[in-house]
């Protein structure tokens, strides 16, 4: 019959397509591993990586996809139609469903608009604890009209900035590697350039401004952009980046229902709110072009440290000189931009990419939230340099030393292990064999506990705050939304994993029983 088959073609592609490896983010985003097809548990639950791959290396994915069971048969292509049978009465929400998703399209806005205003926004006053609540409002009553937080300037600024980082993203050179396999059985191809587009951003913006003679109007030279603006046009910035995140989720939305797409299984509950919030189409392109992979990165990322730059620029000129404070969140916030468009290939096995849909969730997160709210610790020392001692300098920056040396560490130990877990260094490592012939690594970083970099991560967003002193608890934000973020992630991760695994991951916590600091199982 019609049903019967669909039922077993859902049922082979699911055996086909299930995912293969712990969810662990990257850049505190989780990753999922796809996993090829056959289930071969192991003898012992527990086992050193083998000394020989029964793969020739030179057969194995270039994707860090870790799964050396060879495939019986080749993947069968379904179609779509096929593909995304599902059951609305059985959808299972996020976010508190409907309601939480209006909710937070309204709220992470207003968050936004409320650090500005809070801290810098109208004047130099800037709220320094949560009593000047009183304070804090009768400041807004001062606020200008709403139509007036828009600014063309500020608009061609950031419409400038998304095209220019479009330019990078299609002509600077890179590999075209794949990703993870889809549900149908294809793989999906990616540039890689992120990393030097983030070079060539710096560059332009450092160096190419030109600049003439004022009496014959000729060429003399190039100089740095007059960043400082970026500072006088913040809530400008702050506004477009909010209304174009709504217009490209309207835009996501709409063409979601054009032609044959991959949908995201968590954008296809049928309510319009949830499904506009959560992203109905998978990997949404234009042409070759993925508008998701695109935004993850390149202009909110980039353009969160060129703010920060613009920071620095509005500080000399207000005050000349830079101070150890803002040059130190420049540069510890720097080489987290860096190493995330470095490691810019890791990204395609993280969840964002692999199976959330793109929809406001992703495109409000990745153009506004992350920088405008990840450079309030820049804008503050604008006017408030606590003026940190040699000492609290240097104790702040073992600090963040400490944070990344485990965020990498751990990181890079992962992906070395998806990638080749026969790698001269992981091949040491202890991992557990799992019912589904999956590997989950009980030694290492990961023995150490089982979220251990979002520890990492956590200590460096720390230590940015911390060099703005204790004059306002507004630059602290990040550290306190950070550390709920993560901890209702790990929950949300480990309830996964239980699903997942089974009595697998039962076991799998009595070989790590810490969640984030080793020795505290909780």
């Amino acid at each position: 019959s019609t049903s019967g088959n669909k039922s077993e073609l859902i049922a082979r592609l699911e055996q086909l397509t299930t995912l293969d490896q712990k969810d662990e983010p990257e850049k505190t985003m989780s990753n999922k591993m796809s996993k090829q097809t056959n289930k071969s548990p192991a003898k012992s639950p527990i086992a050193k990586a083998p000394a020989k791959s029964p793969i020739p290396k030179s057969s194995l994915p270039l994707q860090p996809v870790v799964d050396q069971t060879p495939i019986e048969q080749a993947p069968v292509k379904v179609p779509l139609a096929e593909v995304q049978v599902k059951s609305h009465s059985k959808f299972e929400y996020e976010f508190g469903g409907p309601i939480g998703a209006l909710g937070v399209m309204i709220g992470l806005p207003t968050v936004i608009y409320i650090l500005f205003f809070s801290c810098g926004g109208l004047s130099e006053w800037c709220m320094s604890s949560p009593s000047q609540a009183t304070q804090l409002i009768e400041h807004l009553k001062t606020m200008p009209p709403a139509a007036d937080w828009f600014s063309l300037r500020a608009s061609l600024i950031f419409l400038s900035w998304f095209a220019f980082q479009v330019l990078l993203e299609r002509f600077l050179p890179g590999p075209l590697v794949e990703g993870v396999k889809l549900s149908t059985g294809e793989k999906l191809k990616y540039r890689i350039n992120g990393h030097l587009a983030f070079w060539v951003s710096l560059l332009v913006v450092t160096h190419g401004w030109p600049f003439f003679s004022e009496a014959n109007s000729s060429l003399i030279g190039f100089t740095h952009f007059p960043i400082s603006i970026l500072y006088d046009e913040y809530l400008g910035l702050m506004s477009i980046s909010i209304a174009f995140s709504f217009v490209l989720s309207f835009y996501l939305y709409v063409a979601s229902f054009s032609g044959n797409k991959l949908l995201a299984e968590g954008g296809q509950s049928g309510n319009i709110m949830y499904d506009f919030f959560i992203g109905r189409e998978l990997n949404p392109r234009i042409g070759s072009f993925d508008l998701k992979c695109f935004c993850e990165l390149r202009p909110g990322l980039i353009g969160w440290a060129v703010l920060n730059l613009g920071m620095a620029a509005k500080q000399f000129e207000l005050h000349g000189a830079v101070s150890p404070s803002m040059i130190l969140v420049n540069l510890f916030q720097g080489i987290y931009v860096w190493d995330a468009l470095y490691q810019e290939r890791a990204i395609l096995t993280t969840m964002d990419i692999t199976t959330d849909g793109f929809g406001f969730m992703l495109a409000f997160g990745d153009l506004a939230w992350v920088p405008f709210t990840y450079t309030v610790q820049a804008r503050y020392l604008v006017q408030h340099d606590p003026g940190l001692s040699l000492h609290a300098l240097v104790a702040i920056l073992a600090l963040n030393v400490f944070g990344f040396s485990v965020f990498r560490g751990a990181n890079s130990q992962k992906d070395e292990f998806r990638r080749d877990p026969n790698s001269a260094s992981v091949s040491h490592l202890k991992f557990m064999q799992t019912a589904r012939g999956t590997k989950l690594l009980i030694s290492g970083w990961w023995g150490m506990a089982r979220k251990i970099n979002y520890t990492g991560d956590w200590c460096m967003g720390l230590s940015w705050c911390l060099l703005t002193g204790c004059g306002s608890f507004i630059p602290y934000f990040y550290a306190i939304y950070f550390g709920v973020l993560l901890v209702h992630r790990a929950i949300r991760d480990d309830g996964f994993c239980r699903e997942k695994y089974g009595e697998d991951w039962t076991e799998y916590k009595k070989q790590v029983p810490a969640m984030f600091i080793p020795g505290f199982p909780f």
